[in-house]
């Protein structure tokens, strides 16, 4: 399965490739380490702050140890364990990988993806009202490569068989033709005004923690269950890609995003939608849909996604368009 950044192409092994950088990476980003990356404190400052959690002869964590001992700024901690928090979010989809090849699980890629937001689709749709999108511009200005591979991501592709279990039973129906309902209006709107119609009708839907709603702490929703239930960011956005989706619009022009939130030193999860003006991003925490690039300062994105694909994004270098073929 390759990568592909531009017109280059990069191979990736069943161990290798993406996943075992993305590792290495929170491997090497302990608490500490990326203190002293950020410039928060000295190597020689996390030697002595080392020594003394060592000699205390307690398990005070180290962040404890540096706020009492007056060595960093408590919004410096915050900011470095937020930085842990995104990698961690990374490992976690890394891992499942990591496990599933292990037992030679079949991979899960994304041809294996049923359409069931097209099935939701309304009869007077015109398959032909927008067209696909062949290039991204860099999303929120980040570099991205791509791959096929979705077996990382189950939390993603079991939505969508949870989805289609759940599409059979009355209440669900009943559910579909309600959100149906909601949507009939939108059509034959231009694509931006359709989306800020669909992140309304989405974010007056009410906001639940996955802690209290499902006593998960990430759980990714059916749009059934979401608009039954309430939801956190992430089902906002698959939500909003659903009733998109039943409008009409290509996969190609839709990607959930996961990013870090800068203000907030937290992940969290948007809807891209890409016109052909640009990238817009409809976010339960925006009541107005904003433009990507009005966003750069606010969001950093880590990785996004669709049915076709999933796009690792990185620091820019340099102005690069990647083929959504």
């Amino acid at each position: 399965m390759g990568f592909e950044s531009g017109g280059s192409s990069l191979k990736s092994h069943s161990q290798g490739g993406v996943l075992n950088r993305i590792k290495a990476s929170v491997d090497r980003n302990r608490l500490g380490e990326v203190l002293v990356y950020t410039g928060a404190l000295t190597p020689q400052e996390l030697r002595y702050a080392l020594a003394r959690q060592k000699t205390s002869g307690s398990s005070e964590p180290l962040g404890r140890v540096l706020l009492r001992e007056r060595m960093i700024r408590r919004q410096d901690l915050y900011r470095a364990l937020a930085q842990q928090m995104t990698l961690r979010l990374m490992a976690a989809s890394l891992a499942i990988a990591l496990g599933f090849t292990m037992f030679g699980i079949k991979r899960a890629n994304a041809a294996s993806v049923r359409d069931l937001p097209a099935q939701v689709t309304l009869a007077s749709v015109a398959n032909n009202a927008f067209t696909p999108v062949n290039y991204y511009p860099n999303l929120l200005g980040a570099d991205e490569k791509q791959s096929t591979n979705l077996k990382p991501f189950t939390k993603w592709t079991d939505m969508f068989v949870r989805f289609e279990t759940a599409m059979n039973g009355a209440s669900a129906k009943a559910s579909i033709k309600t959100i149906k309902a909601e949507i009939e209006p939108l059509q034959g709107l231009p694509l931006d005004a359709m989306a800020a119609r669909v992140n309304s009708i989405a974010n007056a839907v009410r906001y639940i923690e996955d802690k209290d709603n499902y006593g998960n702490s990430d759980y990714w929703a059916t749009p059934v269950e979401f608009f039954a239930r309430g939801g956190d960011c992430e089902d906002y956005a698959i939500a909003k890609y659903t009733m998109l989706r039943a409008l009409g619009v290509p996969e190609s022009r839709l990607r959930i995003a996961i990013v870090h939130d800068l203000q907030k030193n937290i992940p969290h999860a948007v809807l891209v939608v890409y016109t052909d003006d640009g990238a817009l991003i409809l976010d339960n925490q925006n009541k107005s849909v904003r433009t990507a690039n009005s966003l750069t300062s606010r969001y950093r994105p880590i990785f996004s996604i669709n049915r076709d694909a999933w796009w690792l994004h990185n620091k820019p270098q340099g102005t690069v368009l990647a083929s959504a073929q």
